[in-house]
C-alpha cells in the first residue's frame, strides 16, 4: 500500500463534518423555533460585511498571538507569522488532531464562522448586522496601520 506525507486517516474529518451537519440542524432549528421568516436574500453591502468579518474573526481565532490559549491544546507553535500572528500546526494525538488542523486553519475555521453568521442573521439580524460591521472596521482598522507604517518606513528610507 502506498502512503503519502499528512495523509491519515478520515475518522476526524468524518465526525467534524458530521459535526457540522449538526451545528447547520441547530441554527435551521433554532430559527424555527423562535418563528422567524425566512431571512432574505443577503444583499452587496451584507455579502461584503459577512465576507470581511468571516476573514477576519477567522484570523483572530487560528492565527492572532492573544488567542493562543484557545488552540494551545490541540497545537503546537512552528514559529511567528504575520504581526501579531503564529504559524501553528496540529499535534498528532487521536482526539486533538482534527480540532488543531480546523482550529489553526483560517480557510478551515471561515465555514464554521460564516455558517454562524448566517445563522445568527436569520435569527438576530440587528445584533448580527453590528458584530459583522464591527469586525469588518476592525478589518479597515488593521489595513490602516499597516499603510502607515508601510508610509513611514518608506519616508525613513
Amino acid at each position: 500500500m502506498t502512503t503519502f506525507p499528512g495523509l491519515r486517516s478520515h475518522g476526524g474529518h468524518l465526525g467534524a463534518m458530521a459535526g457540522f451537519a449538526g451545528y447547520v440542524a441547530g441554527w435551521t432549528a433554532l430559527r424555527r423555533r423562535i418563528g422567524r421568516p425566512r431571512p432574505d436574500s443577503p444583499g452587496p453591502w451584507e455579502l461584503a460585511l459577512t465576507a470581511t468579518a468571516t476573514f477576519k474573526l477567522s484570523r483572530l481565532i487560528a492565527k492572532a498571538t492573544v488567542t493562543r490559549p484557545v488552540r494551545a491544546p490541540f497545537t503546537d507553535v512552528d514559529g511567528p507569522g504575520a504581526p501579531a500572528e503564529l504559524n501553528e500546526s496540529p499535534r498528532e494525538e487521536p482526539g486533538r488532531e482534527t480540532l488543531g488542523e480546523l482550529i489553526s486553519c483560517p480557510f478551515c475555521l471561515s465555514v464554521w464562522i460564516v455558517t454562524t453568521f448566517v445563522g445568527a442573521r436569520a435569527v438576530w439580524p440587528e445584533a448580527t448586522r453590528t458584530v459583522t460591521g464591527a469586525l469588518t472596521a476592525l478589518t479597515l482598522s488593521d489595513a490602516l496601520q499597516f499603510t502607515q507604517s508601510a508610509v513611514v518606513r518608506q519616508a525613513e528610507r
